[in-house]
């Protein structure tokens, strides 16, 4: 932060976990947060008692006022944000749509930091859907917002590739973090008037529609290699699975393309161990579509918590050759 740089009053807009990083950095920077607005608390446990949202713990916490209006468009609601006479709204994960007069309302517009590439993955799920396309390269930008979905200037971004381990919950925390380093740096350059929000292109847009529980069912006559797509997408929540013999699911949580071919039928268990030496691993080996392997190397059983693979075969004595789902 360059000492030119201007203090500026900021409200900030975000709900779950991935913003945090964003808030907690605003807190410890040089800005004023005057105010935090978030989704209301919800009934949620075993007791259904209603629990505050992660950026509402967190605001309370450093003794920041929080609300949880549930429309901003009413008069009552713009009014009274306006009063804070804030500089800038930054806004991570939200989860309300800003009516143009909220936008109007700070001096230097609102910020939202936005975990994928724009215009690629604009939308509700970007982080499970750059993973479920097979994208090698994903990361976050920080965008002046306007009245459409994601489709504002881009100030800033930076770029992470996406590994071949990646699930959803290791790469949501890694663009966490980056999303508060890319929203920092932006706000400075908001703050000492150097910033210079670019246009997104016309080409290349997609929407990261929300993800439905109907994608979590694992069909084994697919490829491996979408299908690693679709475990890792979708892990830990609401987690990939296929159905014993017995109709209980078994969720699969992490995977890897095997090496080889095979001509067994489809979701047959083709064995535990890798021939190659750079994957010794463990895993169980699964007959798939078009004579692939896909390896599974973490799993969750109905009732039970997630496991290596390896700790489940230590429990299990699985019989190569035979249908899986018949084993398990």
């Amino acid at each position: 932060m360059s000492t030119q740089d201007k203090m500026l009053k900021i409200i900030f807009m975000g709900s779950p976990d991935f913003a945090c990083p964003s808030l907690q950095a605003l807190i410890n920077g040089p800005h004023e947060i005057v105010h935090v607005l978030t989704q209301p608390p919800r009934a949620a446990g075993r007791g259904m008692a209603e629990k505050k949202t992660p950026i509402a713990e967190l605001a309370l916490a450093h003794d920041i006022s929080v609300s949880w209006p549930t429309d901003l468009s009413s008069q009552d609601e713009i009014d009274r944000l306006g009063a804070y006479d804030a500089d800038l709204f930054v806004v991570v994960a939200y989860g309300l749509i800003l009516p143009k007069a909220i936008l109007d309302l700070p001096k230097l517009g609102c910020v939202n930091g936005h975990a994928s590439l724009l215009p690629r993955w604009r939308g509700a799920a970007p982080i499970q859907r750059a993973i479920a396309a097979g994208d090698k390269v994903t990361g976050t930008a920080a965008m002046m917002m306007e009245e459409g979905l994601d489709t504002g200037p881009v100030i800033h971004q930076a770029e992470t590739e996406i590994g071949a381990n990646d699930t959803a919950a290791i790469l949501h925390d890694r663009l966490a973090e980056m999303t508060a380093k890319t929203l920092g740096e932006a706000i400075s350059m908001l703050a000492d008037g150097t910033a210079n929000p670019v246009p997104q292109s016309q080409e290349g847009i997609t929407y990261a529609v929300k993800i439905h529980k109907s994608e979590a069912r694992l069909d084994l006559s697919h490829q491996a290699k979408d299908l690693t797509c679709q475990i890792h997408a979708l892990s830990p929540f609401p987690g990939c699975f296929i159905e014993t013999k017995s109709g209980k699911r078994v969720k699969f949580l992490q995977s890897r393309l095997q090496a080889g071919t095979h001509d067994a039928p489809i979701g047959t268990y083709l064995g535990s161990r890798a021939k190659q030496q750079d994957e010794a691993e463990e895993a169980i080996m699964i007959a798939c579509g078009n004579g692939s392997i896909l390896a599974i190397t973490s799993l969750q059983p109905a009732g039970k918590k997630p496991m290596p693979a390896s700790d489940f075969l230590r429990g299990r004595q699985l019989l190569e050759g035979h249908d899986l789902a018949g084993q398990l």
